[in-house]
């Protein structure tokens, strides 16, 4: 019997290809809903689909930024995208390049903290592993806000499972072994 160990680096890699993966099932069944259904007034903590799906990209843009050292001004909630498509493709992109970036980083840098600031604008200490582990929950707690209201304006349930993201990729890489 032979264990397969997987590290940090490749959890973390697998969990944002999970993320965009997720994003377009969601996608799928949201774009079922006119843009007056997206942006009407549902009472969530962000007022509305479109714009807690903006959040999903905004936190995950700051805290990459935060991972990557870059520059720490980066506002919260500056970023808004008002068109629907283009918010799509801005959050598909978001969560490749973040998959890229996590697959070129040495396993070594899942172990380390990084400093940040948070809200109010206090230095703070988090390791990369806990930072990463928020972006990816966080996402999937909105996401699973965002289903509740589109199912009740009318969407159909997307099933954004983990278990059916790996049932996917498990039927795409036999697809490809038998081609």
């Amino acid at each position: 019997m032979t264990t397969t160990m997987t590290t940090l680096k490749k959890h973390f890699v697998y969990q944002a290809d999970y993320q965009h993966w997720a994003n377009d099932t969601l996608f799928a069944a949201l774009d079922v809903l006119d843009e007056d259904a997206r942006q009407s007034h549902q009472g969530m903590i962000f007022e509305n689909i479109h714009k807690t799906v903006n959040h999903i990209l905004v936190a995950t843009r700051n805290w990459m930024t935060r991972l990557k050292q870059d520059n720490q001004s980066v506002g919260r909630e500056e970023l808004f995208m008002a068109d629907w498509k283009e918010l799509k493709n801005v959050l598909r992109l978001e969560f490749r390049e973040a998959q890229r970036w996590l697959e070129a980083q040495p396993e070594a840098f899942f172990d380390e903290q990084i400093g940040y600031f948070d809200t109010d604008n206090q230095p703070r200490q988090i390791w990369v592993r806990d930072a990463l582990t928020h972006i990816m929950t966080h996402a999937a707690h909105l996401r699973g806000q965002v289903t509740s209201v589109a199912v009740r304006l009318g969407a159909p349930v997307p099933e954004m499972d983990y278990i059916f993201y790996k049932a996917e990729m498990e039927k795409n890489l036999e697809h490809l072994r038998a081609h």
